[in-house]
């Protein structure tokens, strides 16, 4: 599978707008804890995922890209949502415009140790709906009611 599509969309088109597919979850318990990452890109806390690439399976590029950003290898996972429209374009830091189609899935069975993708993550630290750090991304935060509406809590 070829990967770098989207960079090599970026030597055309430049910061303009990609229409974006991405594959991402939520890493949780299953009791309300999950497991976010800080991103080094724009410090801030996110779930887990990313582009999907050319020819590769929605739910491939989640496992991959779980186990490039984190080092977990996912068991199993299930959709959550999927989430388009203008609450999902985004302006990243150096300046691309993406209006993302994000699906999004849960995990609460993984395997093996966190090593952090340390180009792309700066830490990773479990949290619950009570003590969810400031400052998580507006789609993250979406994605984290919805997923807390999904176990009942509160």
């Amino acid at each position: 599978m070829y990967m770098g599509y989207i960079m090599d969309l970026r030597k055309v088109v430049g910061h303009r707008t990609l229409l974006m597919p991405c594959a991402g979850a939520i890493i949780g318990d299953g009791k309300g804890n999950i497991l976010l990452q800080l991103r080094k890109d724009d410090n801030t806390w996110a779930t887990h995922g990313g582009s999907i690439e050319i020819d590769e399976r929605v739910e491939d590029a989640m496992i991959r890209e779980i186990k490039e950003e984190i080092g977990l290898r996912v068991l199993e996972y299930k959709l959550l949502n999927i989430y388009s429209g203008p609450d999902n374009h985004n302006i990243y830091p150096n300046g691309d415009e993406v209006s993302c189609i994000d699906i999004v899935y849960y995990c609460h069975r993984f395997e093996g140790e966190i090593v952090l993708q340390e180009d792309e993550v700066l830490d990773v630290q479990w949290f619950n709906k009570d003590n969810l750090p400031c400052n998580i991304g507006r789609n993250t935060r979406r994605w984290l009611d919805d997923y807390f509406d999904m176990l009942g809590i509160i």
